[in-house]
């Protein structure tokens, strides 16, 4: 509905309008405003309306809300379009044109800078609906803006699909990576705890026979005994690490042939270690096998 016509049905509804810089427009609510069936071709002059210059008032809150409501704008666009017509209206009074308030009347400027009101014509549509509400009903005002907004703008009912959808989807793409993180970390657990025979093989192939310095004795003269290292050998170690892990690794390894050796300096650090023979020039290939299969960096020290 154009604003103009939103003034008229605001005055109709209201029986007050006040426009800034201007005056304000009153309606008696004990008059009769809705045409005689007879004269529907030809509105009636509203005669009853009447018009109260004052220049003085600034702003219309309520008229702002009721055009918001009415048009589905928030209320500083609705206090903006009021400002603009309101704008052009005293653009048109002062080079001395009166302005037309659609089924409301026609105002003029006078010298004085007062304005002078001539009653117009009556929108018949609206005074039946404003007429028809007043009789059936007396709601809040708020309850009275709300059935008309409906009227005009019946709402239209929406089916929200696309959250739930979106949500579903969500869901599936958790459930996909749990899953593909779950079977990843169940294959590189299962590659580290696999340890081939014939990795082993290969790189054992090349291991002396040399004596087990603490599986045949008890830790204590292990721990205060220094590692010899025949010439041509070299010394791999596999992990360092506290009492308690040194010997479940230890004994881990026993398990899958590997010809392991442990020694310590002080009882509190163990040392797991390989001596292999090999030439200076194989070291760094055992060196990249062995800490495949060992899941862990080896050293030569």
């Amino acid at each position: 509905m154009k604003l103009a016509a939103l003034l008229a049905q605001y005055l109709y509804t209201h029986k007050r309008l006040d426009l800034p810089g201007m005056g304000s427009f009153f309606i008696d609510p004990t008059d009769n405003t809705e045409p005689e069936p007879a004269k529907q071709e030809k509105p009636e002059s509203i005669v009853h309306i009447t018009f109260e210059s004052n220049p003085s008032i600034k702003k219309a809150p309520e008229l702002e809300a009721y055009i918001s409501s009415q048009t589905g704008k928030i209320k500083a666009l609705a206090a903006a379009d009021l400002d603009s017509h309101l704008e052009q209206a005293l653009q048109f009074l002062n080079i001395g044109k009166p302005f037309l308030l659609e089924g409301i009347g026609s105002l003029n400027k006078l010298k004085s800078g007062q304005f002078s009101f001539t009653a117009g014509q009556a929108i018949p549509e609206m005074m039946k609906d404003n007429l028809s509400r007043e009789n059936a009903t007396t709601p809040s005002t708020e309850e009275s803006l709300t059935d008309f907004k409906t009227i005009f703008y019946p709402r239209k009912e929406k089916i929200n699909w696309k959250k739930p959808v979106a949500f579903l989807l969500l869901l599936a793409g958790i459930a996909i990576a749990i899953w593909g993180g779950y079977k990843m970390y169940k294959k590189t657990s299962e590659k580290n705890n696999e340890l081939p025979e014939a990795g082993l093989n290969d790189t054992t192939n090349k291991q002396v026979a040399v004596m087990d310095t603490i599986g045949k004795q008890p830790v204590d003269t292990a721990s205060k005994k220094t590692t010899f290292i025949p010439a041509g050998n070299f010394k791999f170690v596999l992990e360092t690490s506290n009492a308690q892990r040194a010997f479940d690794r230890f004994s881990r390894l026993k398990t899958f042939q590997w010809d392991v050796q442990m020694e310590t300096s002080d009882s509190i650090s163990y040392k797991i270690f390989m001596l292999l023979t090999a030439a200076p020039g194989d070291t760094s290939k055992i060196l990249d096998s062995l800490t495949r299969l060992n899941g862990r960096r080896v050293y030569i020290e």
